[in-house]
């Protein structure tokens, strides 16, 4: 069992949820790179969902889109932006798919009759999974969604111990995070709860070969010695890992104490390589260290939940961090906007985004944050939503196209500038159809496709070719029929995906920077490598001229204001 002597690096929290179990496991993989070795890093999700697809946002966050059109959990997006490697669908599988495989090999007959338990079926399947996305890499680390305890993780936990059995003993590490909670009327840093945990995973058969201690501040040597005694972790195996200022700061923080030779150790891995995180020390400075500050404005309708838009913060970020600038995000909720409020919420934003989401509520709200950035010429990005939205919105006040709408808002508009996807190619390049009717969950436009940008378009400037992939999740498209009277109006349809004759991006002619595209730029954006829509979006001190300095000499067709 087992690639080519892959090893495998099992990441479990315990304690309580969101310690940062994703970041930290993405970190310690973009320190292993750097010292030469190929990583890949799966999630492994307890939830019986097939995926995320059609959770809700202020539950689970954003639903990050591979390559491969796979709807996974966002902690694959922070693998992505610490790692040099994509993920694909093989990188993050639930408890749903594992059962629903198990169940189809049932129905067929696949196991001559017998009685189908969680040992070893549901283990056997998991393992299987696991061992599938690791592929051909040097180390797969593997991150078990939930806390250590919760009745949905047992058979994962069981599946992971089994694991340590069926392959050779330097091919299996265990990477235990833990909450350090300091206690202000006793003046101290507990332990307890951290002994606590490690005896939950005991009572599983995994013994942490690492403990990664959350906590407000760095821990004393004594309390590194007394949980090394009471865990059975060497000293040097307790690792400190207090909050801070930028996550971009744990890959060094791992490094300063030597995780990285930790792990090679129990690997029997050689690596002369020294690690190499100047990148990630520039990215520090850059985020640390800005010369201005520029407020940006996201209208949206989960705004009282930052997961739900984590890609895009992040996207937003790095845009600063190419402009030495910090970026400010005022998360409006577009429910509470209006016409009477607009100038107070927005004015004095830098520039406006309207972001994705599905259904009617707050989109009025949008179609006003688009109307005020349009007339008062103030920066506007939008994005799959939020181009439909400014599609809309222009339709409306431009066109002359009264109460033109999507028919995912209104199925008896007169005007349907904005309609559902019919008929679409997967991932697997098959054409798929769909009616009103069809299941939500796995039906949308998903993944990388390609987009021919317009020659002279700003869009074509920015990405500087005119051929793109980028990745989509979409169910709804702007309507073709009402293409040549938005264009005759005003409206510059930049970009297309030739194949299904859909509209990827739009400008506004007239307009210093309006930009909306159907696909998620957000999800490309790095910290090394911004998205160069955010780049250009965020610079934007005297934004006229900046985009003047981009477009090449002799270029009419975008005009600047």
């Amino acid at each position: 069992m087992g690639n080519k002597q892959t090893r495998f690096l099992f990441v479990t929290g315990g304690v309580v949820s969101s310690l940062g179990k994703g970041v930290a496991a993405a970190s310690l993989g973009a320190v292993l790179e750097s010292r030469g070795l190929s990583v890949t890093i799966l999630k492994l999700d307890p939830y019986i969902n097939l995926d995320p697809g059609t959770m809700s946002p202020f539950q689970h966050g954003e639903v990050f889109v591979t390559e491969d059109g796979s709807e996974t959990d966002l902690d694959l997006g922070h693998y992505e932006r610490f790692l040099t490697s994509k993920m694909s669908k093989s990188n993050n599988f639930t408890t749903g798919q594992v059962y629903e495989e198990v169940l189809r090999k049932e129905r067929k007959g696949d196991y001559l009759g017998g009685t189908v338990q969680v040992i070893p079926h549901i283990t056997d399947e998991i393992k299987k999974r696991i061992i599938k996305g690791a592929g051909n890499s040097d180390v797969a680390i593997v991150e078990i969604g939930g806390t250590v305890g919760d009745i949905e993780s047992q058979p994962f936990l069981e599946a992971i111990r089994q694991m340590k059995i069926d392959l050779q003993s330097y091919q299996t590490l265990y990477m235990h995070l833990t909450l350090l909670p300091f206690l202000k009327s006793a003046g101290e840093t507990k332990t307890k709860p951290t002994q606590r945990s490690v005896k939950e995973m005991l009572s599983h058969g995994l013994q942490p070969d690492i403990l990664v201690c959350r906590s407000d501040k760095p821990i004393e040597e004594e309390e590194r010695k007394k949980i090394a005694l009471f865990t059975n972790v060497k000293p040097n195996a307790v690792i400190s890992m207090p909050d801070v200022d930028s996550i971009y700061k744990i890959p060094i923080e791992l490094n300063y104490q030597k995780v990285d030779e930790i792990v090679l150790e129990k690997f029997k891995l050689n690596s002369s390589k020294k690690p190499n995180l100047r990148d990630w020390r520039k990215v520090i400075k850059e985020d640390l260290e800005p010369k201005e500050f520029v407020k940006i404005s996201m209208v949206g309708k989960y705004t009282e939940l930052a997961d739900a838009y984590k890609s895009l913060n992040e996207a937003l970020k790095h845009g600063g961090f190419k402009n030495n600038l910090k970026v400010d995000i005022d998360y409006v909720d577009s429910e509470k906007l209006d016409s009477k409020n607009v100038h107070r919420k927005l004015g004095k934003s830098n520039a406006i985004l309207v972001p994705g989401g599905f259904g009617e509520r707050g989109i009025e709200g949008m179609v006003t944050a688009v109307k005020y950035a349009r007339t008062k010429l103030i920066p506007y990005l939008g994005i799959c939503l939020g181009m439909q939205i400014a599609v809309i919105e222009f339709a409306r006040n431009v066109a002359r196209l009264k109460l033109a709408n999507s028919t995912e808002f209104d199925k008896t508009t007169d005007y349907p500038v904005v309609g559902l996807i019919s008929e679409w190619l997967d991932s697997e390049g098959s054409i798929k159809r769909r009616d009103s009717n069809s299941d939500l969950g796995g039906t949308m436009r998903l993944g990388s496709q390609e987009c021919i940008l317009e020659n002279n378009s700003l869009t074509k400037v920015l990405y500087k070719k005119s051929r793109i992939q980028e990745r989509h999740r979409h169910r709804y498209e702007v309507n073709n029929k009402y293409k040549k009277t938005l264009e005759k109006n005003g409206l510059i349809f930049s970009g297309f995906n030739q194949a299904l004759n859909v509209v990827e991006t739009i400008e506004v002619k007239n307009h210093p920077w309006f930009v909306a595209s159907q696909f998620h730029p957000e999800l490309k954006s790095r910290p090394q490598t911004p998205h160069p829509l955010f780049v250009s979006f965020i610079k934007l001190k005297a934004f006229a001229t900046a985009i003047e300095d981009l477009i090449p000499e002799n270029n009419d067709a975008v005009q600047v204001v």
